[in-house]
């Protein structure tokens, strides 16, 4: 699965716009942007978030599960878990 947040991340260390992305990915424009929007893990069909996570392992973003190390090397960012509020 990925999440808005990596979706959007993923494009920044890539330096690309939404409609890059969507060529990339043989997306639509609207597709990628309701993605983009949506909280929480992307929801779409399956066919569509197939081609967004292969669009993106093809351009060198490597996407990292919840907990997960990553393996490839290379420079990256993980978002940390927010310490507890008191």
């Amino acid at each position: 699965m990925i999440t808005a947040a990596q979706l959007r991340a993923a494009r920044a260390l890539l330096g690309i716009d939404q409609k890059t992305l969507a060529g990339l990915s043989g997306l639509s424009v609207p597709t990628i942007q309701r993605m983009e929007a949506s909280s929480g893990n992307v929801r779409g069909v399956v066919d569509s978030l197939t081609k967004i996570v292969a669009a993106l392992d093809i351009a060198g973003i490597e996407l990292i599960a919840e907990g997960a190390s990553s393996t490839a090397g290379g420079r990256g960012v993980r978002l940390k878990t927010p310490p507890p509020k008191h």
